[in-house]
């Protein structure tokens, strides 16, 4: 058992249903047995207004994980005073795997969430549930059960299959290695090949931002601004990439930089720093961006993966035969792709 503590919750990560039944469209909807009603935590576990209450939350997959994760950070994320102890199970395909997730709820009794698609697994884990009284989510399903209907097909049922080795598996890792290769500025001679590319003054989060596209399979590579010192000049020769400027308040600037100098154990004493330096940097990119013609994104609020979804609304308006298949992004209309040089 590993634990790791990350935004105050306690991560503990394990090593290690009964399926909807499918509903054409021209026959009867066939309801599984209901679950159990989700009864509140006693009142010995819950605290009052004002403080955190914690609970055990099992995440189950027959997979990575990674889905399962994400809708459990997603809805918990919304109550702010509830802190989730998640007891992370991946991988769960056998009896003797399941043995292991049961013998931790039944030792931490709390909320489960799952996505198992075999049928044995999904009705034992269900009635264990049931058993305790304790609630079992199977998170999918209503998407599934939709999708089946709508379609007329039938669900596959196999675990895994999004990330199985297909051309578009092949496609993100192609991009990763363009996105490492073409960081901070490296190899500008293979810059035509970019679907996009960012360009931003120091700690404008870039890099990350670059490897989360790379994910989703867009190849973006990244140039620093530095004053006084030219942009490579491949970039006024390009026309297939979309170029987009990054910028920030200076104060939260400031405050990245000097943590970063005090990670590396340097001084503040430099302009890296100065406030009014910073401001000045900042103007000057923002010229840039202005007289360039680039979309600009202000990443002060933004999270990496806020970043990464602008950027790729952007392409997907103004480059949309450069979106690789699957990474397709709709906007509402009257959504901005980007900030203006006075909105940014």
């Amino acid at each position: 058992m590993l634990t790791l503590i990350e935004s105050g919750a306690c991560r503990i990560f394990h090593s290690c249903s009964q399926l909807h039944p499918f509903c054409p469209l021209n026959g009867p909807l066939q309801m599984p047995t209901p679950p159990p009603p989700i009864r509140p935590l006693p009142p010995s576990q819950t605290k009052p207004a004002g403080e955190t209450h914690s609970f055990h939350l099992h995440l189950v997959s027959d997979a990575t994980g990674e889905t399962i994760n994400s809708v459990a950070r997603a809805c918990t994320s919304q109550f702010e005073q509830a802190e989730p102890i998640e007891h992370f199970w991946n991988l769960v395909r056998t009896e003797r795997q399941l043995d292991m997730v049961v013998d931790g709820i039944r030792e931490n009794p709390g909320m489960v969430m799952f996505t198992l698609v075999n049928d044995k697994l999904r009705r034992r884990l269900q009635e264990t549930c049931r058993e305790l009284g304790i609630p079992c989510i199977p998170v999918l399903d209503p998407l599934i059960n939709a999708l089946a209907a709508y379609l007329g097909l039938e669900s596959q049922s196999k675990p895994g299959r999004q990330h199985a080795l297909t051309a578009q598996y092949f496609d993100r890792i192609d991009a990763m290695d363009f996105a490492l290769n073409h960081d901070d500025g490296q190899s500008a001679w293979g810059l035509h090949d970019a679907d996009v590319i960012l360009v931003g003054v120091s700690r404008t989060s870039k890099t990350p931002t670059c490897v989360y596209l790379a994910n989703r399979g867009i190849k973006a590579a990244n140039i620093p601004y530095v004053p006084g010192c030219p942009l490579p000049p491949e970039l006024d020769l390009l026309s297939r990439p979309l170029i987009v400027g990054l910028t920030k308040d200076a104060e939260r600037l400031v405050a990245i930089r000097r943590n970063r100098l005090r990670l590396l154990n340097q001084g503040d004493d430099t302009s890296y720093v100065d406030p009014e330096k910073v401001r000045e940097e900042l103007m000057e990119a923002r010229r840039l961006y202005t007289r360039k013609g680039w979309p600009v994104i202000d990443v002060t609020r933004r999270s990496i993966e806020e970043t990464a979804a602008e950027v790729m609304m952007i392409l997907s308006r103004r480059r949309p035969q450069l979106m690789p298949h699957g990474a397709a992004v709709a906007a509402a209309p009257s959504a901005p792709a980007a900030k203006s040089e006075e909105e940014a």
